[in-house]
């Protein structure tokens, strides 16, 4: 059977629209990341440090782009964040978990096609509906998305600093010692390029 250039292009957006959730691509180096953030916190205040001298006013020039992502707080939240990071004891790391992973997936196709942003989609649902379409919870479930940076380190860094967010969840989901096993996803997004969607869960089977 001969291939089109029309049945080529369907490929090819089939092949930019899907999540990746395996645990060897960037949504695993999303974990590792949020595992180092999590078992060395002082370290990891370095990175932040070291991303301030970046900061013009209340936008930050990304590493090795002349372009400058705009914040709410500027560097006070990131100052809060080194601060909180200075305090922070160490925290066992997270193990992977493959449902949550196609969890963080659905969400992650949902809103790498419709363009929105959020924690319902507009096909998959919310938090709890995606989860448990993929397994069995114990205790809590939380979930962490990230929009923009095209490394596992930037998208870590922006969760902890939760710049614009008052209450600084996806910070404290990240540094919850709740939470023992997680999920991730990352997949193209129309609006900002790049997402990444991460579950965490007490436990999961």
């Amino acid at each position: 059977m001969g291939i089109t250039l029309k049945t080529l292009a369907v490929y090819f957006l089939l092949l930019v629209t899907t999540a990746v959730a395996a645990p060897d691509g960037f949504a695993g180096q999303l974990l590792a990341e949020t595992n180092l953030a999590r078992t060395a916190p002082q370290r990891y205040a370095g990175y932040l440090r070291e991303l301030r001298r970046q900061f013009t006013g209340k936008n930050y020039r990304m590493p090795g782009s002349a372009s400058f992502v705009v914040t709410t707080e500027g560097v006070a939240a990131l100052d809060e964040a080194v601060r909180f990071l200075q305090r922070q004891a160490p925290l066992a790391a997270l193990s992977w978990a493959p449902g949550l992973a196609e969890a963080a997936a659905d969400l992650s196709r949902d809103e790498g096609q419709s363009g929105e942003t959020g924690h319902t989609g507009r096909r998959s649902g919310d938090m709890r509906q995606r989860i448990e379409r993929h397994g069995t919870w114990t205790s809590r479930i939380a979930e962490n998305i990230g929009y923009g940076p095209d490394t596992a380190r930037l998208m870590v860094m922006q969760l902890i600093i939760d710049d614009g967010v008052p209450g600084r969840g996806h910070r404290k989901n990240i540094f919850n010692p709740s939470f023992k096993v997680a999920g991730a996803a990352c997949g193209p997004h129309p609006v900002y390029q790049n997402m990444c969607v991460m579950e965490f869960a007490a436990g999961f089977r």
